[in-house]
């Protein structure tokens, strides 16, 4: 889910203001420096530079939640069951537990920890740092509520020595190898109150983990630099660094890859894709993942929530139901991503789960009750729940008053703000007054999560944003549970049986068992509209495959290269025989070109000081 200098007296004035002009000419060439500041790779390093516009919010993973603060996490530490790149199957050694067994009745696992990894700073990492690790979140005094719903039903973790660890539960846990959680070292947290990891530990470099790749330099809104751990007990990375270049514009970091400054990007334009695709050393995927867009709306009951600015409308299922008839999903994919989604109807992925584990559920096909684009049935639907336009004025009223609602898209994203303008015409066209902003994803999170003293104010109506998931469908449903509501929950929806079923999912070993009641709680969130998903977006990717080689794809080849349950591109990616260096930022003909610049400035000002006084004072 994603991003944010002068001298002294007269002398220095006059360079500043040649310098100023110096950067203005450099940036109408296009310069990769549009992005930030840009990181040095070591002399002699092999450096790989992926270019993303998602600035990590956090590096505490107790406290972040973008996709680039999972991703930073997914490669600096490790879980405990890994996801194996080809099919995101949980295997045997591609986290720490090289195997396990479970009581028959599905309540006591044992797991048996790799006696070969260490920490990044040489200290040995043991099952005691596992137990610690979930001890740490499902504390009694201060739980981790951005962990918490993973651990429901476990009461006991205990080391039994240095490669063994058992997990006891209430009842049996079927989702207990999909727990998307970093393994921390105890030497290091046990020394940080939860309560201060929680709310403010900035987790500072080098963050000590044990995974392939270790955090060492961060510039908010610029880079993030890691450095290979050669130790890797799974096998030393074949690059020696990794530096994450954050863009603040898209078309500037299309331009990167083109010139070789970045060897890939993530979630590139979608207007540049083609292009980019047809270059002669790149190569575009449009890749399947886990995750959806949606319209969400702030749900917040104001009974228990009085400080909540959401309109009171938005709380009635009739209300949201209504505007389900009133969006064109074709024409979000075909506008708003040109092409590069699927239309969605749930929150669960079509099309990434095995045919014999599809997790997803789809309205029957014919069934009249299916949401499909019809205004006429959205103004309907309207005035049979009571919003109708009294005063003939064209807006619809609530309780004798114009209906207002606020609809916030993402400046970081094209594709919210292309669906941002469709939404506000179609609703506007059944009567409703939509207010639409665009602001970025800070501002529209902290909206989202707002407090007055120590209360809770979530402060929106609508918004458009997305979500990605875990291999296993726990966390996706996480979301939307009565637990959620002041920590994952964005729309502060509550209902009493998606809950039950929530729990109950979490304990059904019998495979379809479970995903019949994964697809009931789908069919209550599809009817009662808490979210109205969009699309089930293409995550597109773009690497240079000609000068590089090792890139791997997740998922039965139709996944992504970059997908934070596994690291296995990172580790694999290595610059190809014939490329002498890597070309690693344009950062080096910038400066020549600024330099040149300003060296003809100065000797343009010099010849306007010998035309007199007066050019000199305008100069």
């Amino acid at each position: 889910m994603g991003g944010k200098r002068r001298m002294g007296h007269r002398h220095a004035l006059v360079i500043a203001a040649v310098g100023l002009l110096a950067v203005g000419l450099v940036w109408g060439l296009g310069s990769a420096l549009a992005g930030g500041e840009s990181a040095s790779p070591a002399a002699g390093k092999t450096t790989l530079r992926l270019g993303w516009t998602n600035d990590p919010d956090n590096l505490n993973p107790f406290i972040g939640y973008e996709s680039s603060s999972y991703e930073i996490w997914a490669i600096n530490y490790e879980l405990l069951v890994g996801f194996r790149a080809s099919d995101m199957a949980n295997v045997p050694g591609v986290g720490l537990a090289t195997k396990w067994e479970t009581s028959p009745d599905g309540k006591v696992w044992t797991f048996t920890i790799t006696d070969k990894s260490k920490w990044q700073d040489g200290v040995p990492l043991t099952a005691r740092d596992v137990a610690f690790t979930y001890n740490y979140v499902i504390n009694p005094a201060h739980p981790m509520s951005m962990f918490i719903d993973y651990m429901k039903f476990i009461t006991k973790v205990e080391a039994t020595d240095d490669t063994h660890v058992v997990f006891t539960c209430s009842k049996p846990k079927a989702n207990m190898l999909g727990l998307w959680i970093p393994i921390l070292p105890e030497h290091i947290w046990s020394k940080i109150k939860p309560v201060d990891a929680e709310k403010s530990f900035k987790n500072p470099p080098p963050i000590i983990g044990s995974g392939p790749f270790q955090t060492v330099e961060v510039k908010k809104g610029g880079y993030i630099r890691l450095v290979a751990n050669k130790d890797y007990w799974r096998g030393a990375p074949k690059i020696d660094e990794v530096i994450y270049q954050t863009y603040q514009n898209q078309d500037t970091m299309a331009q990167d890859l083109k010139t070789g400054a970045i060897q890939t990007g993530w979630n590139v334009p979608s207007a540049q894709f083609k292009t980019l695709d047809a270059e002669p050393a790149l190569t575009g995927i449009r890749a399947v993942t886990i995750g959806f867009d949606q319209l969400g709306f702030n749900c917040a009951d104001q009974k228990l929530f009085p400080k909540s600015t959401g309109h009171p409308i938005l709380q009635d299922p009739a209300f949201r139901q209504a505007l389900q008839w009133a969006i064109d999903k074709d024409k979000i994919v075909s506008i708003g991503y040109n092409g590069n989604a699927a239309p969605a109807d749930t929150i669960v992925t079509r099309d990434f789960y095995s045919d014999e584990a599809d997790f997803h559920w789809s309205p029957p096909v014919g069934d009249p009750n299916t949401y499909v684009f019809d205004l006429e049935k959205a103004k309907a639907a309207l005035n049979d729940a009571g919003y109708t336009d009294g005063d003939g004025n064209g807006i619809r009223e609530y309780k004798g008053k114009d209906i207002k609602l606020r609809l916030y898209a993402r400046s970081e994203s094209p594709e919210s703000q292309n669906c941002g303008k469709l939404i506000t015409g179609w609703f506007e066209s059944i009567g409703l007054n939509i207010d639409y902003q665009v602001i970025d994803d800070g501002a529209l999170g902290d909206k989202q999560y707002a407090y007055v003293g120590d209360q809770f104010a979530p402060d929106f109506d609508m918004f458009i944003w997305g979500w990605g998931g875990d291999v296993d469908p726990n966390f996706i449903l996480s979301i939307l549970t009565t637990s959620s509501i002041e920590a994952w929950s964005d729309s502060n929806w509550s209902n009493a049986e998606y809950d039950k079923l929530f729990l109950l999912q979490q304990t059904q070993i019998d495979l379809a068992e479970r995903i019949a009641t994964v697809q009931k709680m789908q069919q209550i969130v599809y009817d009662q509209s808490p979210y109205i998903p969009l699309v089930y977006p293409l995550d597109l990717e773009v690497a240079d495959t000609t000068n590089w080689t090792g890139w791997v794809r997740a998922n039965q080849n139709k996944g992504a290269w970059w997908y934070n349950t596994q690291p296995d591109t990172y580790v694999a990616v290595q610059k190809g025989a014939a490329v002498v260096e890597t070309k690693g930022s344009n950062t080096g003909m910038i400066v020549m070109i600024v330099i040149a610049v300003i060296v003809v400035l100065l000797i343009v000002l010099l010849l306007v000081r010998r035309r007199g006084g007066r050019s000199e004072v305008e100069a």
